[in-house]
């Protein structure tokens, strides 16, 4: 058993894992282009927040060793405009426009074209070693917080391959199986992509965790007959207050959530919160198309013409939020003060919630 990757970086070639086409097929795709890196991220070949963010860092530092320039002045530019273009494809993750500023800030004083191009692949690899760190520390603080619960439900994929590895909501149960710590997991479908039945499903199964699929709408109902005892999710971005734009159906946790009276944790790395934004409302929401309501796969399901309301997140108003699990500690929502506090502090040790 083995815990999947999605993005790899090995002699300056770029593969991604096209997941789409999970389960069915495993495949692995090299780009290179930046715009094959701009399609891949826009059609959801690779996807999760940190994923993205890794696989257009990686993108853009691989577009930049085609720039044919020894004036790095022009060359910066073109990297910039490079980078423009890699944000607009996904521009709900914040992840995503946070990696790639990474990348423009470290080339600001470089000397040499060369110089700039080496530190551009130097600040991708460092952005993929520190998500895998995160990810571990959000695992071992989320085991905590789970100690004494062994029947957990979670929604989409925030696992190792929307990651660099392990995963945010998923980390638990990855670190679980590795210690021989069981869990029965209760991964909903996670309509209209089913990222919950074709990649979360798929991702526990790879690495040996007890997993069991239901439909979304069956949450509710589910939470009483099995005993669901916590929630986990993950999450695209928080803001300053702690609301959380997480994939769509994650409020609908939220709330069952509260009327069990069972905890309900986001799992995200620091690089999240956007505290830019003061509350959820201010988070634009993605809307896709009427196709992936009204077909499953090429198949269609709802008659021709039929008028879609598609949005691909929803909010989580922060009072709904049990605690906000990141890689320096474990955050309280609804202060602000707080939340800057602990972002900005050396690495927290767990607190029990």
């Amino acid at each position: 058993m083995t815990i999947p990757i999605s993005v790899i970086w090995k002699d300056e070639q770029l593969t991604i894992l096209d997941q789409r086409l999970l389960p069915q097929t495993v495949h692995y795709e090299t780009l290179e282009t930046l715009e094959q890196v701009h399609e891949a991220i826009f059609q959801l070949k690779v996807r999760g927040a940190p994923a993205i963010g890794i696989a257009a860092a990686y993108g853009l530092a691989l577009a930049a060793k085609r720039h044919d320039t020894a004036d790095v002045g022009l060359f910066r530019h073109r990297v910039k405009k490079d980078a423009d273009y890699l944000v607009a494809s996904r521009p709900t993750a914040v992840n995503l426009a946070w990696a790639i500023a990474r990348l423009v800030n470290r080339i600001e004083q470089a000397k040499t074209v060369t110089q700039a191009k080496a530190q551009l692949i130097e600040e991708a690899q460092l952005i993929r070693d520190e998500d895998e760190a995160a990810c571990r520390n959000i695992g071992e603080l989320a085991l905590e917080l789970l100690a004494d619960k062994e029947k957990v439900m979670t929604i989409c994929n925030a696992g190792s391959i929307a990651t660099a590895k392990y995963g945010t909501a998923l980390a638990p149960f990855h670190l679980g199986q590795e210690r021989g710590r069981e869990f029965e997991v209760y991964a909903c479908e996670t309509r209209p992509l089913f990222q919950g039945a074709r990649l979360t499903v798929w991702e526990l199964q790879q690495a040996g965790v007890d997993v069991t699929l239901i439909t979304d709408s069956m949450a509710a109902h589910t939470i009483g007959a099995k005993g669901i005892e916590a929630i986990i999710v993950g999450a695209d971005r928080i803001t300053a207050n702690g609301d959380t734009a997480n994939k769509i159906g994650t409020l609908n946790l939220a709330i069952l959530a509260h009327a069990y009276g069972i905890p309900f944790y986001v799992a995200a790395p620091v690089s999240t919160f956007d505290l830019s934004l003061e509350t959820g409302s201010a988070i634009p929401i993605e809307e896709r198309a009427a196709e992936e309501v009204a077909a499953i796969g090429t198949q269609q399901i709802a008659p021709a013409g039929t008028k879609v309301f598609n949005p691909a997140f929803d909010v989580t108003p922060a009072n709904y939020i049990t605690a906000i699990i990141t890689e320096r500690g474990v955050i309280r929502p609804n202060d602000r003060q707080i939340i800057e506090a602990q972002l900005y502090a050396e690495p927290l040790k767990g607190e029990t919630i």
